[in-house]
């Protein structure tokens, strides 16, 4: 994945560990646990405790965490993966909070009803994790698989959310 040009970043504390979160000049493009996943190289990138999209999302992620928000209103920049993953990406943010959706229905939803394992390696990929909902996928069966930030991290996010598991 490509952040082009590259973007600021912040580290904050969370209830489930630490999150760096990312942004370039107009929106968020990235929100990671420390030690999930498929990290992006960011090194490289300045450190901005004050940019203002940075702070909008720090507040309403404290908001989120707090139980006193449940859609974020930060603006998003999804545009640094494949088309394909985009397309993923997008469709999370259609899972409402409260329910699940699977990896077969979303590549059903996106006319692509062979691709459910290529849902899932987007899915997985994911840089904006919590705002962009891909906790709330799970397995036809019910099952809580994979979740780049750790199983038990999707367990407590669902559970904020209401998800009876």
């Amino acid at each position: 994945m490509k952040f082009l040009p590259s973007p600021v970043r912040t580290t904050v504390p969370s209830p489930l560990g630490p999150l760096t979160l990312a942004a370039n000049n107009l929106a968020l493009v990235g929100v990671w646990f420390d030690d999930q996943q498929h990290l992006p190289e960011w090194a490289d990138w300045g450190v901005d405790d004050l940019h203002p999209v940075l702070r909008q999302a720090v507040q309403e992620l404290q908001q989120y965490f707090a139980g006193q928000r449940l859609h974020f209103d930060v603006p998003l920049d999804l545009s640094h993966g494949t088309d394909f993953q985009q397309r993923v990406w997008h469709s999370l943010l259609d899972v409402g909070v409260g329910t699940t959706s699977t990896y077969g229905a979303i590549s059903q939803a996106l006319g692509k009803p062979s691709a459910v394992r290529a849902v899932g390696g987007a899915v997985g990929r994911n840089p904006i994790g919590i705002i962009v909902p891909c906790h709330r996928v799970i397995g036809a069966n019910g099952a809580l698989t994979g979740y780049a930030g750790g199983l038990e991290r999707k367990v407590a996010l669902l559970r904020l959310e209401g998800v009876l598991l």
